[in-house]
């Protein structure tokens, strides 16, 4: 029996502003990119032209039976220099929402998704000693604003990830590789979402506040071997355990300190989990064990993994969870189908309070380090014409919303002509 039914989840796609609104804008991602930071050498001034393109790609969430979606606010647009708000760049989100919800769809905004203004990266970043209130400054503007349409919220997106791979790894801007400055700036994001998430509920008490946690399966590869026993259990810890509970309930643990006036208490309605793959250790670096499923990033396609993952943060933080990503890099559409199957299966199977899924991504979009090559989305885009093309991925994710699981004719259409390739 290859159909499953999935009567209480709802299904969603999410996307992030600097990945596809397009525009010449003066943020740290467009210094970066334009400086050849993209390793195609792109910027995220093309990207999917979602700016000039909301009407139509509304109209597509609605032709694909979308009731979810999660989007992105761009700060550097509404907020260009410091206190200086642009009510044209507002009004076009206020229309944005609007019209989102004039269809029938919930709008799911997230305030920052690594994409800092160029003056706040001059002023510091994130290790800079304004980013709190200008972080305070731009919530309450945006939830003052958008707040007749809006009630969900993330004010942070994978803080853990933007941490590590700007501050430690140096692939990202700004291409820091130092431990202490990725610690000081997860335990900047960890206060600054409590104060958003505060702040927002006194603006907005019945609002939903949650995050939006980059996290993975961790595993040794020799669960015989101490050393590699050692390094999982510190990734763990140190990428997303230690991080999570801080934000979520504002105890900070080591490596953080314990800020003043931050009382001990749930700083969540929801847990947003972004779930895309495993990490096996044996030392300080990922491995990918022999003949797993890949994709076309090399990440290792794991599906145990995100119900792992769900189960460890539903017993550490009671309530609803929301997949706010999950997804695959696929360019050729030949197996994306079949991660959607084997992911929501997963669910299927699950007794965990998961209420909702976000496919990332909605469209192919400019994808951070990897630029323009990277494909994530169930709709294909053409970069130099901007033509949008609903893949066969994305039929099969509209059929499993119209029928509310996955059915057998479904199946035998998109999913089992599709395999995965091995590491």
């Amino acid at each position: 029996m290859k159909s499953f039914a999935l009567p209480g989840l709802a299904l969603g796609v999410a996307t992030s502003a600097t990945q596809i609104d397009g525009g010449q804008l003066d943020t740290e991602w467009h210094r970066w990119a334009g400086a050849g930071g993209a390793k195609d050498g792109s910027t995220p001034a093309r990207a999917a032209d979602h700016w000039n393109r909301v009407t139509q790609d509304v109209e597509l969430l609605v032709e694909l039976g979308i009731k979810h979606y999660r989007m992105g606010i761009e700060w550097a647009r509404v907020e260009p220099s410091p206190g200086q708000f642009d009510p044209e760049a507002i009004a076009h989100y206020r229309g944005e929402v609007a019209a989102l919800r004039a269809a029938g769809i919930t709008p799911l905004v997230t305030l920052f998704h690594f994409n800092l203004p160029g003056w706040l990266v001059d002023a510091g970043g994130w290790l800079g000693p304004d980013i709190k209130t200008a972080f305070g400054r731009f919530t309450r503007k945006m939830v003052q604003e958008l707040g007749e349409w809006v009630d969900e919220w993330i004010p942070i997106n994978e803080p853990n990830v933007y941490a590590t791979m700007g501050y430690l790894y140096g692939v990202w801007p700004p291409e820091e590789h130092s431990l202490r400055q990725a610690v000081a700036v997860m335990q900047a994001e960890a206060e600054v979402h409590i104060a958003a998430y505060q702040m927002i509920h006194a603006l907005q008490p019945d609002a939903k506040v949650g995050t939006a946690a980059h996290l993975r399966a961790f595993q040794p590869a020799s669960a015989k071997n101490l050393v590699h026993w050692l390094a999982t259990r510190t990734g763990d810890h140190f990428f997303q355990r230690a991080l999570l509970k801080a934000m979520n309930t504002g105890v900070f643990g080591l490596p953080f300190r314990r800020p003043r006036g931050v009382a001990a208490r749930r700083y969540y309605d929801f847990q947003g989990v972004n779930y895309y793959t495993r990490s096996t250790l044996s030392g300080s670096g990922d491995q990918v064990p022999a003949n797993s499923a890949v994709n076309d990033l090399g990440w290792e396609i794991y599906p145990p993994g995100l119900i792992e993952v769900c189960r460890w943060v539903n017993e550490a933080y009671p309530g609803p969870i929301y997949i706010t990503e999950s997804g695959t890099c696929d360019n050729t559409d030949s197996f994306r189908s079949r991660y959607l199957y084997d992911h929501l299966a997963q669910i299927a199977a699950s007794d965990l309070p998961i209420e909702r899924y976000y496919h990332w991504c909605f469209t192919d979009n400019w994808e951070w380090a990897e630029g323009e090559v990277a494909r994530f989305g169930i709709v294909a885009l053409d970069y130099e014409t901007q033509s949008r093309t609903v893949k066969d991925s994305g039929r099969f994710f509209a059929d499993i919303i119209a029928n509310h699981g996955v059915t057998e004719q479904a199946y035998v259409r998109w999913v089992e002509p599709q395999q995965y390739r091995t590491s």
